[in-house]
């Protein structure tokens, strides 16, 4: 059971990182107004707000939660369960992080190995990876990464980080959010450098999604 609490950790990070709550709010896009409730203990962050405030401060996700963790990422490395059971994927092309990347499904040669277990049971014609490029989505997706996704034509719900074509050729990977009966949706980067773009009215009929993501593969130097 955690023995702290989300908001005493974040405020000794803070501390810690000698970081002050604006240089956090602009490292994770979150609004000023929602870290100052999750700093008072009125409200605690949800799970990807936490992954983005340990990644901004350097320290552990669990750490954070208030759990008897080292503070530090580095300190809860543990030895990887190993398995022989895996699905190789091509990876057939680029998805942008950003914006004004042509949509090419061109296969280099280049493949990975999944796990097959990430595959949760469906087949493999229910997945596609795709190799990110750019840094709007930084810090929870970065250059290079590459991205299992699970084909859908529809998100879950406004919030939700999805695999979007828009101007019917461009790709990109972006947060999405948008009110149900609406004529239109907007496409947030995590990156507090690169601003929101909507997409609205006749415009939306050249937009669609192609997939939300389910994996991140990255390779650590």
């Amino acid at each position: 059971m955690p023995k702290d609490n989300c908001s005493n950790r974040i405020k000794e990070a803070l501390e810690f990182r000698n970081m002050r709550q604006a240089e956090l709010c602009k490292r994770t896009n979150i609004p000023k107004s929602a870290m100052s409730q999750y700093l008072s203990g009125k409200f605690e962050p949800k799970q990807d707000r936490v992954f983005l405030i340990a990644q901004a401060l350097n320290v552990s996700e669990a750490w954070l939660m208030g759990y008897d963790v080292p503070i530090n990422n580095e300190n809860k490395l543990k030895s990887p369960k190993t398995t022989t059971e895996t699905t190789t994927f091509p990876v057939i092309g680029e998805i942008a992080a950003g914006y004004e990347h042509l949509a090419y499904e061109d296969w280099s040669g280049d493949t990975i190995e999944i796990p097959t277990s990430y595959l949760k049971g469906r087949p493999k014609n229910d997945y596609f990876v795709l190799e990110v490029k750019g840094d709007s989505m930084y810090p929870q997706y970065q250059e290079g990464d590459k991205v299992l996704i699970l084909k859908q034509s529809t998100l879950n719900r406004s919030g939700e980080i999805g695999a979007i074509i828009y101007d019917g050729e461009c790709a990109t990977l972006k947060k999405v959010e948008f009110v149900k009966g609406e004529n239109w949706l907007e496409m947030i980067p995590l990156n507090p450098e690169y601003k929101p773009r909507k997409i609205e009215g006749s415009d939306l009929e050249e937009c669609r999604i192609i997939g939300i993501p389910k994996l991140i593969i990255r390779e650590v130097e």
